[in-house]
C-alpha cells in the first residue's frame, strides 16, 4: 500500500521533492506527509488532490503556480487550511526552518 502513487496529472512530491516530503502515512483513503523546508530549500514544481496543511512552526513560503504567478504566504504555527488540487512549486523565502503536516485525500466512493 505505501508505493503507491497520488492519482493525479502532475508530478508526485514523493519523486520531485523528496528532501522536502517524506511521506508517513498511505492507505486507500490518504496520504501523510511531514514537510520539512530549510531556508531557500526548493519544492519543484509537483501536484496534490485536495489536501490540508497543519503548520508546526512559522515560516515563509513562495507558492510558485505552471502560469508564472506567485504568491509569498507567510505560515504561522498552529494554522491549518484546505488547499484544492493542483499543481504548485514552493520555496521556503523566510530565515527559519519551516515544519509541517499535509494531508492528501483520496477519493473514496461511499
Amino acid at each position: 500500500m505505501l508505493a503507491e502513487k497520488s492519482k493525479t496529472a502532475w508530478s508526485d512530491p514523493t519523486e520531485v521533492a523528496s528532501d522536502v516530503y517524506t511521506l508517513i502515512l498511505e492507505n486507500d483513503r490518504a496520504r501523510v506527509f511531514d514537510v520539512r523546508f530549510k531556508p531557500g530549500q526548493r519544492a519543484e514544481m509537483h501536484g496534490h488532490p485536495d489536501h490540508i496543511i497543519y503548520v508546526i512552526s512559522d515560516y515563509t513560503l513562495n507558492l510558485m503556480l505552471p502560469d508564472g504567478t506567485s504568491q509569498e504566504v507567510p505560515l504561522k504555527a498552529g494554522q491549518a487550511f484546505w488547499m484544492n488540487a493542483g499543481p504548485h512549486a514552493a520555496e521556503n523565502i523566510g530565515k527559519t526552518e519551516g515544519h509541517a503536516v499535509v494531508v492528501e485525500l483520496k477519493d473514496h466512493p461511499m
